[in-house]
Protein backbone atom coordinates (compact mmCIF):
# COMPACT_ATOMS: atom_id res chain seq x y z
CA UNK A 1 0.00 0.00 0.00
CA UNK A 2 2.84 2.35 0.96
CA UNK A 3 4.34 2.15 -2.73
CA UNK A 4 0.45 3.19 -4.33
CA UNK A 5 0.07 5.97 -1.83
CA UNK A 6 3.86 6.87 -2.49
CA UNK A 7 3.21 7.16 -5.79
CA UNK A 8 -0.66 9.11 -5.80
CA UNK A 9 0.99 12.03 -3.89
CA UNK A 10 4.10 12.19 -5.90
CA UNK A 11 2.25 12.02 -9.31
CA UNK A 12 -0.33 14.75 -7.88
CA UNK A 13 -3.19 12.42 -7.87
CA UNK A 14 -3.46 13.41 -3.93
CA UNK A 15 -2.94 17.06 -3.96
CA UNK A 16 -1.40 18.97 -1.11
CA UNK A 17 -4.00 19.60 2.03
CA UNK A 18 -6.18 16.66 0.94
CA UNK A 19 -7.64 14.66 3.84
CA UNK A 20 -6.99 11.26 3.94
CA UNK A 21 -9.66 8.49 5.04
CA UNK A 22 -9.26 7.75 8.96
CA UNK A 23 -7.45 4.25 8.86
CA UNK A 24 -10.11 1.99 9.99
CA UNK A 25 -12.68 3.83 7.22
CA UNK A 26 -9.95 3.17 4.06
CA UNK A 27 -9.06 -0.01 5.46
CA UNK A 28 -13.03 -1.59 4.78
CA UNK A 29 -12.73 0.54 2.07
CA UNK A 30 -9.62 -1.64 0.35
CA UNK A 31 -10.63 -4.62 2.32
CA UNK A 32 -7.12 -4.98 4.18
CA UNK A 33 -6.52 -4.81 7.89
CA UNK A 34 -6.08 -1.66 9.67
CA UNK A 35 -2.51 -2.63 10.69
CA UNK A 36 -1.88 -2.39 7.31
CA UNK A 37 -3.16 0.97 6.68
CA UNK A 38 -1.45 2.38 10.00
CA UNK A 39 1.99 0.92 8.78
CA UNK A 40 1.42 2.78 5.49
CA UNK A 41 0.26 6.05 7.28
CA UNK A 42 3.33 6.05 9.48
CA UNK A 43 5.96 5.42 6.66
CA UNK A 44 4.53 7.87 4.43
CA UNK A 45 4.59 10.82 7.48
CA UNK A 46 8.66 9.68 7.92
CA UNK A 47 8.94 10.17 4.39
CA UNK A 48 7.01 13.37 4.90
CA UNK A 49 4.47 12.56 2.14
CA UNK A 50 1.84 13.28 4.46
CA UNK A 51 0.93 15.26 7.95
CA UNK A 52 -0.88 12.98 10.75
CA UNK A 53 -1.57 14.47 14.13
CA UNK A 54 -3.68 13.03 16.79
CA UNK A 55 -7.08 14.95 17.24
CA UNK A 56 -6.34 16.14 13.04
CA UNK A 57 -6.32 13.58 11.07
CA UNK A 58 -3.54 12.62 8.38
CA UNK A 59 -3.29 14.89 5.13
CA UNK A 60 -1.04 15.02 2.27
CA UNK A 61 1.62 17.10 2.66
CA UNK A 62 3.03 17.61 -0.54
CA UNK A 63 5.62 15.94 -2.83
CA UNK A 64 8.76 16.69 -1.93
CA UNK A 65 11.28 14.34 -1.42
CA UNK A 66 12.87 14.32 2.36
CA UNK A 67 16.72 14.33 2.91
CA UNK A 68 18.13 10.83 4.16
CA UNK A 69 18.35 9.72 7.47
CA UNK A 70 21.58 10.08 8.42
CA UNK A 71 22.67 8.86 11.81
CA UNK A 72 26.11 8.55 13.70
CA UNK A 73 28.81 6.80 12.46
CA UNK A 74 28.42 3.20 13.48
CA UNK A 75 32.65 3.41 13.99
CA UNK A 76 34.05 6.87 15.50
CA UNK A 77 37.86 8.20 14.76
CA UNK A 78 39.78 7.74 18.38
CA UNK A 79 40.30 11.17 20.03
CA UNK A 80 43.18 11.64 21.94
CA UNK A 81 41.27 12.87 24.73
CA UNK A 82 38.18 11.18 24.34
CA UNK A 83 37.83 7.33 26.00
CA UNK A 84 35.53 5.34 24.01
CA UNK A 85 32.99 2.73 25.59
CA UNK A 86 30.80 2.92 22.38
CA UNK A 87 32.34 0.91 19.50
CA UNK A 88 33.62 -2.89 20.35
CA UNK A 89 37.17 -3.16 19.11
CA UNK A 90 39.03 -6.00 18.87
CA UNK A 91 41.72 -6.98 21.21
CA UNK A 92 45.28 -6.08 20.17
CA UNK A 93 47.75 -8.40 20.96
CA UNK A 94 50.03 -8.40 18.40
CA UNK A 95 48.14 -8.72 15.15
CA UNK A 96 50.21 -6.55 12.99
CA UNK A 97 53.22 -7.96 12.85
CA UNK A 98 51.72 -11.30 11.60
CA UNK A 99 49.80 -9.52 9.24
CA UNK A 100 53.26 -7.63 7.69
CA UNK A 101 54.67 -11.20 8.24
CA UNK A 102 51.75 -12.82 6.13
CA UNK A 103 51.67 -10.00 3.50
CA UNK A 104 54.85 -10.50 2.69
CA UNK A 105 55.13 -14.68 2.45
CA UNK A 106 51.86 -14.42 -0.02
CA UNK A 107 53.41 -11.24 -1.96
CA UNK A 108 56.18 -13.15 -2.80
CA UNK A 109 55.31 -13.67 -6.87
CA UNK A 110 51.89 -12.81 -6.48
CA UNK A 111 51.08 -10.71 -9.58
CA UNK A 112 47.34 -11.41 -10.63
CA UNK A 113 45.50 -8.33 -12.05
CA UNK A 114 41.97 -10.26 -12.79
CA UNK A 115 38.87 -10.20 -10.88
CA UNK A 116 38.25 -12.82 -8.08
CA UNK A 117 36.38 -15.46 -8.75
CA UNK A 118 34.89 -18.93 -7.40
CA UNK A 119 38.17 -20.48 -8.66
CA UNK A 120 40.09 -17.90 -6.94
CA UNK A 121 38.48 -17.83 -4.00
CA UNK A 122 38.09 -21.04 -3.47
CA UNK A 123 41.20 -21.98 -0.99
CA UNK A 124 40.01 -19.17 1.34
CA UNK A 125 36.28 -20.55 1.05
CA UNK A 126 37.81 -23.93 1.73
CA UNK A 127 39.68 -22.40 4.98
CA UNK A 128 36.53 -20.88 6.57
CA UNK A 129 34.34 -24.43 6.38
CA UNK A 130 37.75 -25.78 8.20
CA UNK A 131 37.70 -22.74 10.43
CA UNK A 132 34.08 -22.67 10.90
CA UNK A 133 33.72 -26.90 11.68
CA UNK A 134 30.67 -28.77 10.95
CA UNK A 135 30.07 -29.47 14.87
CA UNK A 136 29.14 -25.29 14.90
CA UNK A 137 27.50 -24.95 11.44
CA UNK A 138 26.09 -28.41 10.01
CA UNK A 139 27.54 -30.09 7.11
CA UNK A 140 29.62 -27.55 5.28
CA UNK A 141 31.59 -27.58 2.08
CA UNK A 142 33.23 -24.76 0.27
CA UNK A 143 30.53 -24.12 -2.37
CA UNK A 144 28.17 -23.32 0.80
CA UNK A 145 30.50 -20.31 1.39
CA UNK A 146 30.22 -16.79 0.35
CA UNK A 147 32.70 -13.91 1.49
CA UNK A 148 32.00 -10.95 2.17
CA UNK A 149 33.47 -7.79 3.59
CA UNK A 150 33.19 -8.14 6.96
CA UNK A 151 29.94 -9.37 9.30
CA UNK A 152 27.99 -6.27 8.26
CA UNK A 153 28.23 -6.46 4.81
CA UNK A 154 27.58 -10.40 4.48
CA UNK A 155 24.31 -9.78 6.60
CA UNK A 156 23.56 -7.32 3.81
CA UNK A 157 23.76 -9.43 1.28
CA UNK A 158 22.08 -12.43 2.81
CA UNK A 159 19.40 -10.29 3.78
CA UNK A 160 19.53 -9.47 -0.55
CA UNK A 161 19.24 -12.73 -0.88
CA UNK A 162 16.42 -13.97 1.68
CA UNK A 163 14.10 -10.85 1.07
CA UNK A 164 11.74 -10.29 -2.25
CA UNK A 165 8.21 -8.20 -3.03
CA UNK A 166 7.42 -4.59 -2.53
CA UNK A 167 7.17 -4.29 1.39
CA UNK A 168 9.61 -7.52 2.99
CA UNK A 169 9.37 -8.04 6.63
CA UNK A 170 12.56 -8.34 8.97
CA UNK A 171 12.07 -10.03 12.52
CA UNK A 172 14.81 -9.34 15.12
CA UNK A 173 15.29 -8.90 18.44
CA UNK A 174 13.53 -5.75 20.40
CA UNK A 175 16.99 -4.43 20.85
CA UNK A 176 19.28 -5.10 18.22
CA UNK A 177 21.87 -3.38 16.47
CA UNK A 178 22.03 -0.45 15.23
CA UNK A 179 23.09 -0.66 11.76
CA UNK A 180 19.52 -2.66 11.03
CA UNK A 181 17.28 0.23 11.23
CA UNK A 182 20.00 1.63 8.32
CA UNK A 183 19.98 -1.65 6.53
CA UNK A 184 16.26 -1.98 6.79
CA UNK A 185 15.71 1.68 5.36
CA UNK A 186 18.06 0.77 2.53
CA UNK A 187 16.08 -2.46 1.41
CA UNK A 188 12.73 -0.89 2.00
CA UNK A 189 12.03 -3.27 4.66
CA UNK A 190 10.11 -3.06 7.49
CA UNK A 191 11.74 -4.22 10.91
CA UNK A 192 9.64 -5.88 13.60
CA UNK A 193 11.39 -6.70 16.80
CA UNK A 194 10.48 -9.70 18.66
CA UNK A 195 10.47 -9.79 22.75
CA UNK A 196 12.91 -11.96 24.57
CA UNK A 197 13.37 -12.98 27.84
CA UNK A 198 16.66 -14.75 30.14
CA UNK A 199 16.86 -17.52 27.34
CA UNK A 200 16.85 -15.62 23.97
CA UNK A 201 13.81 -14.56 21.72
CA UNK A 202 10.61 -15.84 22.95
CA UNK A 203 8.84 -18.63 20.60
CA UNK A 204 5.01 -17.66 21.57
CA UNK A 205 5.94 -13.62 21.10
CA UNK A 206 8.03 -14.77 17.83
CA UNK A 207 4.67 -16.89 16.09
CA UNK A 208 2.81 -13.85 17.59
CA UNK A 209 4.77 -11.36 15.12
CA UNK A 210 4.40 -13.77 12.41
CA UNK A 211 0.61 -14.00 12.13
CA UNK A 212 0.47 -10.50 12.67
CA UNK A 213 3.14 -8.92 10.00
CA UNK A 214 4.42 -11.84 8.30
CA UNK A 215 8.30 -12.32 7.93
CA UNK A 216 10.55 -13.54 5.59
CA UNK A 217 13.56 -13.51 7.56
CA UNK A 218 14.77 -13.62 11.52
CA UNK A 219 18.05 -11.63 12.00
CA UNK A 220 19.13 -12.92 15.10
CA UNK A 221 22.39 -13.18 17.69
CA UNK A 222 21.67 -16.32 19.06
CA UNK A 223 25.36 -17.02 20.79
CA UNK A 224 26.12 -13.10 21.95
CA UNK A 225 23.12 -10.85 21.96
CA UNK A 226 24.45 -7.30 21.40
CA UNK A 227 23.99 -5.24 23.67
CA UNK A 228 22.25 -7.41 26.34
CA UNK A 229 25.02 -10.60 26.48
CA UNK A 230 22.43 -12.96 26.66
CA UNK A 231 23.18 -16.30 25.19
CA UNK A 232 20.40 -18.01 23.39
CA UNK A 233 19.69 -21.47 25.30
CA UNK A 234 19.88 -24.82 22.83
CA UNK A 235 16.31 -25.53 23.63
CA UNK A 236 15.14 -22.27 22.63
CA UNK A 237 17.03 -22.48 19.41
CA UNK A 238 15.32 -25.69 18.55
CA UNK A 239 12.35 -24.00 19.02
CA UNK A 240 12.69 -21.07 17.37
CA UNK A 241 13.92 -23.36 14.56
CA UNK A 242 10.79 -25.68 14.56
CA UNK A 243 8.74 -22.22 14.05
CA UNK A 244 11.39 -21.32 10.77
CA UNK A 245 9.82 -24.31 9.02
CA UNK A 246 6.46 -24.18 9.61
CA UNK A 247 6.69 -20.73 8.67
CA UNK A 248 8.40 -20.73 5.83
CA UNK A 249 11.24 -18.67 7.86
CA UNK A 250 14.78 -17.98 6.83
CA UNK A 251 16.83 -17.91 10.01
CA UNK A 252 19.79 -15.28 9.65
CA UNK A 253 22.66 -15.73 12.84
CA UNK A 254 24.86 -12.39 13.04
CA UNK A 255 27.77 -14.54 14.87
CA UNK A 256 30.07 -12.14 14.22
CA UNK A 257 30.93 -10.80 18.60
CA UNK A 258 31.14 -14.51 19.48
CA UNK A 259 35.44 -14.84 20.05
CA UNK A 260 35.48 -18.65 21.62
CA UNK A 261 34.23 -21.84 20.43
CA UNK A 262 30.68 -22.57 21.65
CA UNK A 263 29.19 -26.16 21.65
CA UNK A 264 25.33 -24.98 21.03
CA UNK A 265 24.92 -25.85 17.29
CA UNK A 266 24.02 -22.85 15.31
CA UNK A 267 20.67 -22.07 13.41
CA UNK A 268 22.43 -23.53 10.21
CA UNK A 269 23.14 -27.00 12.22
CA UNK A 270 19.57 -27.25 13.50
CA UNK A 271 17.65 -26.03 9.74
CA UNK A 272 20.30 -26.59 7.41
CA UNK A 273 17.68 -26.11 4.78
CA UNK A 274 16.86 -22.34 6.32
CA UNK A 275 20.01 -21.52 8.63
CA UNK A 276 22.51 -18.97 7.15
CA UNK A 277 25.88 -18.68 9.60
CA UNK A 278 27.21 -15.22 9.40
CA UNK A 279 30.62 -14.20 10.84
CA UNK A 280 33.80 -12.56 10.35
CA UNK A 281 37.71 -12.34 11.89
CA UNK A 282 36.72 -8.81 12.87
CA UNK A 283 36.65 -9.39 16.63
CA UNK A 284 38.82 -12.36 16.60
CA UNK A 285 41.37 -11.58 14.89
CA UNK A 286 41.66 -8.04 12.87
CA UNK A 287 38.47 -5.82 11.56
CA UNK A 288 41.37 -4.23 9.83
CA UNK A 289 41.32 -6.97 7.07
CA UNK A 290 37.54 -6.82 6.58
CA UNK A 291 37.07 -10.55 5.78
CA UNK A 292 34.15 -12.01 6.49
CA UNK A 293 31.62 -15.38 5.51
CA UNK A 294 28.51 -16.60 5.18
CA UNK A 295 27.65 -19.98 5.02
CA UNK A 296 24.13 -20.70 3.30
CA UNK A 297 22.07 -23.23 2.87
CA UNK A 298 23.29 -25.37 0.23
CA UNK A 299 20.26 -24.69 -2.04
CA UNK A 300 21.02 -20.58 -1.30
CA UNK A 301 24.71 -20.14 -2.05
CA UNK A 302 24.76 -19.94 -5.43
CA UNK A 303 22.02 -17.17 -4.98
CA UNK A 304 23.87 -15.27 -2.23
CA UNK A 305 26.72 -15.50 -4.92
CA UNK A 306 25.00 -13.93 -7.48
CA UNK A 307 24.01 -11.26 -5.64
CA UNK A 308 27.78 -10.30 -4.31
CA UNK A 309 28.90 -10.77 -7.45
CA UNK A 310 26.35 -7.87 -8.31
CA UNK A 311 27.13 -5.56 -5.89
CA UNK A 312 30.66 -6.19 -5.00
CA UNK A 313 32.11 -8.34 -7.54
CA UNK A 314 33.79 -10.32 -4.86
CA UNK A 315 36.94 -9.95 -1.98
CA UNK A 316 39.87 -8.51 -3.47
CA UNK A 317 42.34 -11.00 -3.96
CA UNK A 318 44.96 -9.77 -1.65
CA UNK A 319 42.86 -10.00 0.90
CA UNK A 320 41.56 -13.70 0.22
CA UNK A 321 45.00 -15.19 0.14
CA UNK A 322 45.72 -12.82 3.24
CA UNK A 323 43.07 -14.61 5.18
CA UNK A 324 43.88 -17.80 4.22
CA UNK A 325 47.44 -17.87 5.04
CA UNK A 326 46.47 -16.66 8.07
CA UNK A 327 43.35 -19.37 8.72
CA UNK A 328 45.64 -22.11 7.29
CA UNK A 329 48.84 -21.37 9.61
CA UNK A 330 46.89 -21.24 13.04
CA UNK A 331 47.64 -17.64 13.65
CA UNK A 332 44.17 -16.79 13.36
CA UNK A 333 43.31 -19.68 16.38
CA UNK A 334 46.42 -18.36 18.55
CA UNK A 335 44.93 -14.80 18.48
CA UNK A 336 41.78 -15.35 19.38
CA UNK A 337 43.19 -17.21 22.22
CA UNK A 338 44.77 -14.54 23.32
CA UNK A 339 41.72 -11.78 22.82
CA UNK A 340 39.67 -14.46 25.18
CA UNK A 341 42.20 -14.17 27.76
CA UNK A 342 42.36 -10.20 27.33
CA UNK A 343 38.51 -9.65 27.05
CA UNK A 344 38.29 -12.02 30.26
CA UNK A 345 40.58 -9.32 31.99
CA UNK A 346 38.71 -6.24 30.71
CA UNK A 347 35.70 -8.01 32.41
CA UNK A 348 36.98 -8.82 35.57
CA UNK A 349 38.10 -4.72 35.88
CA UNK A 350 35.07 -3.52 35.02
CA UNK A 351 32.81 -6.13 37.58
CA UNK A 352 34.87 -5.71 40.09
CA UNK A 353 34.57 -1.63 40.00
CA UNK A 354 30.78 -1.68 38.59
CA UNK A 355 29.71 -4.91 40.65
CA UNK A 356 27.52 -3.42 43.17
CA UNK A 357 25.01 -2.58 39.99
CA UNK A 358 22.82 -4.42 37.74
CA UNK A 359 24.94 -5.42 35.14
CA UNK A 360 24.71 -8.72 32.90
CA UNK A 361 28.04 -9.68 31.88
CA UNK A 362 30.26 -12.67 30.86
CA UNK A 363 33.79 -13.57 30.71
CA UNK A 364 33.67 -14.18 26.67
CA UNK A 365 31.61 -10.88 25.81
CA UNK A 366 33.83 -8.03 25.11
CA UNK A 367 30.55 -5.34 26.79
CA UNK A 368 28.52 -5.30 29.79
CA UNK A 369 24.49 -4.13 30.26
CA UNK A 370 24.32 -2.12 32.33
CA UNK A 371 20.65 -1.41 33.79
CA UNK A 372 20.74 2.04 35.42
CA UNK A 373 19.73 3.18 38.61
CA UNK A 374 16.70 4.80 39.84
CA UNK A 375 16.88 8.75 38.89
CA UNK A 376 19.11 8.16 35.62
CA UNK A 377 18.26 7.43 32.14
CA UNK A 378 20.06 6.28 29.24
CA UNK A 379 20.49 9.80 27.24
CA UNK A 380 20.88 11.78 30.83
CA UNK A 381 23.82 9.02 31.69
CA UNK A 382 25.24 9.39 28.54
CA UNK A 383 25.55 13.08 28.24
CA UNK A 384 27.30 13.18 31.84
CA UNK A 385 29.48 10.41 30.76
CA UNK A 386 30.25 12.63 27.73
CA UNK A 387 31.43 15.64 29.61
CA UNK A 388 33.72 13.75 31.47
CA UNK A 389 35.50 12.65 27.97
CA UNK A 390 33.89 9.15 28.13
CA UNK A 391 31.44 8.14 25.25
CA UNK A 392 29.40 5.27 25.87
CA UNK A 393 26.43 3.78 23.90
CA UNK A 394 22.69 3.98 25.51
CA UNK A 395 19.73 1.53 24.91
CA UNK A 396 18.16 4.47 22.72
CA UNK A 397 20.33 3.32 19.99
CA UNK A 398 19.61 -0.44 19.72
CA UNK A 399 15.65 0.16 19.71
CA UNK A 400 13.62 -0.31 16.97
CA UNK A 401 11.61 2.63 15.25
CA UNK A 402 8.24 1.32 17.05
CA UNK A 403 9.93 -0.11 19.92
CA UNK A 404 11.24 1.33 23.46
CA UNK A 405 14.73 1.23 25.42
CA UNK A 406 14.90 0.48 29.57
CA UNK A 407 17.40 2.64 31.45
CA UNK A 408 20.37 0.94 30.62
CA UNK A 409 23.68 1.47 28.61
CA UNK A 410 26.23 -0.81 26.64
CA UNK A 411 29.96 -0.24 27.62
CA UNK A 412 32.31 -1.67 25.32
CA UNK A 413 35.52 -2.65 27.16
CA UNK A 414 38.20 -2.05 24.74
CA UNK A 415 41.73 -2.95 25.60
CA UNK A 416 42.82 0.11 23.13
CA UNK A 417 42.32 1.87 26.18
CA UNK A 418 45.04 2.12 28.74
CA UNK A 419 44.59 0.38 31.94
CA UNK A 420 45.17 3.23 34.15
CA UNK A 421 42.49 5.15 32.22
CA UNK A 422 40.44 2.08 31.79
CA UNK A 423 39.96 1.74 35.57
CA UNK A 424 39.29 5.49 36.02
CA UNK A 425 36.55 5.73 33.92
CA UNK A 426 34.80 3.00 35.25
CA UNK A 427 35.76 4.37 38.30
CA UNK A 428 33.99 7.64 37.18
CA UNK A 429 31.21 6.09 35.76
CA UNK A 430 30.66 4.34 39.00
CA UNK A 431 30.24 7.57 41.16
CA UNK A 432 28.14 9.31 38.63
CA UNK A 433 25.41 6.26 39.13
CA UNK A 434 25.84 6.66 42.73
CA UNK A 435 24.75 10.15 42.47
CA UNK A 436 21.97 10.58 39.97
CA UNK A 437 21.12 13.94 38.50
CA UNK A 438 19.50 15.95 41.29
CA UNK A 439 23.65 15.50 42.77
CA UNK A 440 25.26 16.38 39.48
CA UNK A 441 26.30 19.14 37.56
CA UNK A 442 25.46 18.08 34.34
Amino acid sequence: MIQSLRAAVRSGELVQGTRLPPVRELAWQLGITPGTVARAYKMATEEGLIDSRVGRGSFVAGTAVPAPVVEEPLINSMQPDVLDFRACRGSDVGQGALIGAALASVGEGWCSIDYPTADTDLAARQAVCDWIGQERAGRLTPDDIVLGLGAQNSVMMTLQTCLSGPAPVILTEELAYPGMRHAARLLRAQLIGVSMDQNGIRPDRLEEALRRHGGQVLLTSAEVHSPTTIRTSAERRQEVADIARRYQLQVIEDDCHCITRPEAPSYRALCPERGWFVSSLSKVFSATLRFGYVACPAQMAQAARQVAQSTFYGLPQPILDLGCELLRSGEVERVRQQVVVSVAERVKTAVNILGRWDLRWRPDVPFIWLKLPQGWRGSTFTMACEARGIRIKPADEFALPDGSAPHAVRLALNSSIPDAAYESALKTMGDMLAHPPAAVDL
